[in-house]
């Protein structure tokens, strides 16, 4: 049976992408089959549309590096036709075909089973972002917060939207870094109460300590944001850092860790293991708010995916971008 794919090519090094009718024999090994509802619009999905980065190798291809949906079919013990489940990680939509289809078939060890609580459409409103933002205030909290407002880099982004929310509903002050002034209210709707211009974390620090300034810190940025972000933390803080926007570089010295003792925790949302994965959507369950969901979602349809990757390369996307891919 045919369905609809988002099928990206390769010639020349130059990716396109075009809406094509697939057929059910051509989806990739897995034992469980999904029949995608939501998919979500990342940074990553961005540099894979726009053939950045060698992220997918092999062509062609369906992106969308994540999915909710209803399985349909099951030759995994563990989940049955009509169960509700998401996909994050396993470098779906980079080296295994993803959610930008009507289905989809995978290894049943990727996925986790939806709690009650949450709708197909919940569970991508948070997505990887909002996953990768639990896995990061659990980090925090695991390892040590201490005194000051928790510092949130990329606020606007997908990953710093969900993560102020999460850290304000988890009783944790919080201070918004971000370069987009016009989107301080929005901001402060989702629990910020501190509003930080981008610019004040963008020059090279000029010592390695500077005032305690911060009791922790979700960067979603990297590079010189982060540098910064660690000489103004304060005694015994943590920081979960999992953005390379800014650059994989770290210009930095051991005087953070060893005369404040901060930890700098590394997120990756990508391979984490099953049980803390399923932790995690039990908490976003309880904590994620869904008005607030809502406001900083915006939901597109499949064919209106491929205009929109250079737009969130180029930050001009705000929260969360959510794809219906039945739309």
């Amino acid at each position: 049976m045919a369905f609809r794919a988002l099928m990206l090519h390769e010639q020349d090094r130059k990716v396109t992408a075009e809406l094509a009718d697939v057929d059910e024999a051509q989806l990739p090994d897995g034992n469980v089959t999904v029949a995608v509802e939501y998919s979500t619009l990342n940074y990553k999905d961005g540099m894979i549309l726009g053939g950045i980065g060698r992220l997918v190798r092999n062509y062609p291809h369906v992106p969308g590096i994540d999915f909710a949906g209803v399985v349909e079919a099951s030759d995994d013990g563990r989940f049955a036709a009509g169960d509700r489940v998401v996909l994050t990680g396993w470098r779906v939509g980079e080296v295994h075909w993803g959610g930008y289809a009507e289905q989809a078939r995978v290894n049943g060890d990727w996925l986790v089973r939806l709690p009650d609580g949450l709708s197909t459409l919940d569970a991508m409103t948070i997505g990887t972002a909002g996953f990768t933002s639990m896995l990061a205030m659990a980090a925090l909290e695991d390892h040590g917060i201490g005194s000051g407002p928790v510092l949130v880099t990329g606020a606007a982004g997908g990953v710093g939207s969900v993560a102020i929310q999460l850290l304000s509903a988890a009783g944790h002050e919080v201070a918004a870094s971000t370069g987009r002034p016009l989107t301080a209210d929005y901001l402060r709707s989702l629990g910020a109460t501190e509003i930080i211009d981008r610019a004040e974390l963008a020059e090279p620090p000029q010592r390695p300590l500077a005032g305690e300034r911060f009791g922790g810190c979700v960067d979603a940025v990297g590079g010189t944001t982060l540098a910064n972000a660690l000489t103004q933390m304060s005694y015994g803080s943590s920081v979960a850092a999992c953005g390379l926007a800014g650059g994989n570089g770290l210009d930095t010295t051991v005087i953070p860790f060893l005369l404040r003792g901060v930890n700098l925790l590394g997120i990756d949302s990508v391979m984490c293991a099953f049980e803390p994965r399923q932790r995690a959507w039990e908490r976003l369950d309880q904590l994620a708010d869904r008005d607030l969901l809502a406001s900083m979602a915006t939901t597109v349809g499949l064919g209106d995916v491929a205009a929109l990757g250079p737009k969130i390369l180029a930050g001009e996307v705000k929260g969360r971008t959510v794809v219906d891919v039945r739309a």
